[in-house]
């Protein structure tokens, strides 16, 4: 059984963080369903990485204990979807529990590494710190073991030039695929679906027209940017007003392609990253179509879990089963 309560209560992003917050305590639903019967042999549970500082841990060793009172060994650890093959930084606490008295929980070791370092409360001791970062010595770091991460340009640069505001729901591929990854993504599907983005401004269009690949509202003439942001620091607002760099990892996919809000400028064209964009950074297959209005279809794809890191969760547990299956029959 696979849950993952609305995270926005427990995220260091959100503007208040309250225990009144009643979206906080909808874990216990969740448990409350494992014991009404289902009783799963595995159950996992995703939520942001602010759930380990959230009312000083207080709120991380309910969940735990909520799970060990309903019969289940309970294990988390904060996974980076880039260390899963994602071409995206995108940090998840994760929770495996399991009613099985004889499997010794864990989870997938990572495929990938990652540049990006933790700044959050257990980024240090709950991640899997010998993939970030890449050292002075690479035979230290395994690199025979761990693939460089995917990047930007490998996830879209197969996809057609739209114009802003433009694109398409349904539409033919222009190119073969130009990576391995793409050619995963465009598997089983034979046309290309929400290839659209919503449009920006004039003045944000011009904008944009100044800020390099990798670049950040400092490559903004002063004069041109915000009124609020005219005053910020330079070491603010890291990456507001952002371009995505094509040999480069994306951040985290948001539910709102924005650019008040973060990276989310095409890496050679002036317009924001389309939704289908933003779902290859995600790794959804090409072939997974999203609904409603442009809002909708962004919000549905920044609200999920990576199905890269989703399916390398998956194949890990299969794997317990398959080794508590193995012993069972030798004892």
């Amino acid at each position: 059984m696979v849950g993952g309560p609305p995270c926005q209560g427990f995220s260091i992003n959100a503007p208040v963080r309250s225990t009144e917050d009643p979206r906080n305590i909808l874990f216990h639903h969740y448990v409350r369903l494992v014991l009404e019967g289902i009783r799963p042999k595995f159950v996992v549970l995703e939520n942001v990485p602010g759930l380990v500082s959230f009312n000083n841990g207080k709120t991380l060793q309910d969940v735990v204990t909520a799970f060990e009172r309903a019969g289940y060994k309970v294990v988390f650890r904060i996974l980076n979807a880039a260390h899963y093959g994602v071409p995206e930084e995108r940090w998840r606490l994760v929770f495996i529990g399991t009613r099985l008295s004889d499997v010794e929980l864990s989870f997938p070791l990572p495929t990938h590494y990652s540049l990006q370092r933790p700044n959050f409360t257990g980024g240090r001791s709950h991640t899997f710190q010998y993939a970030i970062g890449k050292p002075l010595q690479p035979s230290l770091f395994l690199e025979d073991k761990l693939q460089k991460p995917i990047t930007v340009g490998e996830a879209i640069g197969d996809l057609p030039h739209i114009e802003s505001g433009g694109g398409s729901l349904e539409m033919d591929y222009y190119l073969p695929p130009q990576s391995e990854y793409q050619a995963l993504l465009r598997n089983h599907s034979k046309r290309l679906y929400n290839h659209i983005c919503s449009g920006v401004s004039d003045i944000n269009i011009e904008r944009m027209s100044h800020v390099l690949p990798g670049g950040s509202w400092r490559d903004i003439p002063h004069d041109l940017l915000p009124l609020g942001m005219q005053r910020a620091r330079r070491s603010d607002h890291t990456k507001r007003y952002g371009r995505l760099d094509p040999e480069g990892v994306s951040g985290t996919i948001l539910t709102k392609c924005d650019p008040h809000w973060g990276t989310v400028f095409h890496f050679n064209q002036d317009r924001i990253i389309s939704v289908r964009e933003a779902a290859r950074i995600q790794s959804f297959p090409d072939w997974f179509r999203f609904i409603g209005t442009r809002s909708d279809q962004y919000r549905q794809v920044g609200n999920a879990v990576p199905p890269l890191l989703a399916q390398a969760i998956g194949k890990h547990i299969k794997k317990l089963i398959e080794n508590q299956n193995l012993v069972s029959k030798i004892s």
